[in-house]
C-alpha cells in the first residue's frame, strides 16, 4: 500500500525524489532536478544566513515527549541556548523537537532542516524558522554549513550516515575540527567498539576516536562546547547586517558569529 501523503504536496514532491537516482533521465528532466536542487539551497542559505552560529542536534524521530531520549535533548537545546548558539535540527519529532522544544523555553533561537517524506517526518511547533528540503543530501549540507559543534543523541540509520558525514568531514579537513559529542554512553557503546575494531584493522587512525566526546552529561558536553566551540573559534557579539536590496530589512543581525572567517 502507498504511504499516505499530506493533501499540501503534491505527488510531485515524492515522484522527483525517486527519480533522482535511477540513471540517466531526459535532458529536461535531470535540468528540472538541477534547478530544483538550487532552489532548495537558496531557500536554505536565505533562511539560515541570519540564525546565527548553530550546533546541530542529531537524533531519532521516534522517541515521544516523556522518554528519556527526548527530555535529554530537552536539556541539551536548553544548554545549546545558554551559551548562545540557535539550535538547529531536522525540524522533525523525537529527539530533534526536544531540543527545539528545550531551546525555545530557555528564551534562546530553534531552528530546523526538515525534508519531505511520505511518512514520518512534519515540522515540530518549536521551531522559530524552518527550511523545507525535497533531498537528503540538501538538507544534510545545511545541517553542516552553520554549525560551530554537533551532538549526537540516540537515533537509527538517519543518525547515522549524519554522525558519519560530520566525523568524515572533520577527519578529512574538508572543515574545522568542530566538536562532536555523542550523548548516552551506554547505547554508543557498540558502535564505539566498531570503532576500535577499524582502528585494530588500520582502517582508522588511532587519534580518530579523539574527534569525539562520549558522555552522560549534559554539563560536561556543554562545558566541552564551550572551550571547543566558543573560546577555540572566538565567538564575539557580532554579525553580518542584513541587506535591503535583498529584501532583508526585517531581519535581525546575527546575534553571535566567529571574529575571525574560518575555512568550512
Amino acid at each position: 500500500m502507498e504511504p499516505t501523503r499530506p493533501p499540501h504536496l503534491p505527488s510531485s514532491d515524492y515522484q522527483t525524489e525517486t527519480v533522482f537516482l535511477e540513471g540517466p533521465q531526459s535532458r529536461l528532466r535531470e535540468l528540472m532536478m538541477l534547478l530544483r536542487t538550487a532552489r532548495d539551497f537558496l531557500r536554505g542559505f536565505r533562511t539560515l544566513h541570519f540564525v546565527g552560529p548553530c550546533v546541530t542536534v542529531f537524533g531519532s524521530a521516534r522517541f515521544a515527549e516523556g522518554h528519556p531520549h527526548y527530555e535529554l535533548a530537552r536539556q541539551v537545546g536548553a544548554g545549546l541556548s545558554r551559551l548562545g548558539f540557535t539550535t538547529l535540527t531536522g525540524g522533525g519529532g523525537g529527539v530533534m523537537e526536544g531540543a527545539n522544544r528545550g531551546a525555545r523555553e530557555a528564551g534562546g533561537r530553534s531552528v530546523g532542516c526538515n525534508i519531505v517524506l511520505p511518512f514520518e517526518q512534519k515540522p515540530n511547533p518549536y521551531l522559530d524558522e524552518w527550511v523545507l528540503c525535497h533531498y537528503f543530501f540538501v538538507r544534510k549540507v545545511l545541517l553542516l554549513k552553520y554549525s560551530y559543534a554537533f551532538v549526537v543523541l540516540p537515533g537509527g540509520f538517519g543518525t547515522l550516515d549524519e554522525l558519519g558525514e560530520a566525523l568524515t568531514l572533520i577527519q578529512t579537513r574538508k572543515i574545522e575540527q568542530f566538536p562532536v559529542v555523542l550523548m548516552d554512553t551506554a547505547y554508543w557503546a557498540p558502535l564505539l567498539d566498531m570503532f576500535r575494531k577499524m582502528e585494530t584493522e588500520g582502517t582508522t587512525s588511532p587519534h580518530d576516536m579523539d574527534l569525539m566526546l562520549v558522555t552522560d552529561s549534559v554539563d560536561d558536553a556543554m562545558a566541552h562546547l564551550e572551550r571547543n566551540a566558543v573560546e577555540r573559534f572566538r565567538l564575539t557579539r557580532l554579525g553580518p547586517t542584513p541587506s535591503v536590496l535583498l529584501g532583508e530589512g526585517g531581519r535581525s543581525p546575527t546575534p553571535v558569529v566567529p571574529t575571525t572567517r574560518l575555512p568550512r
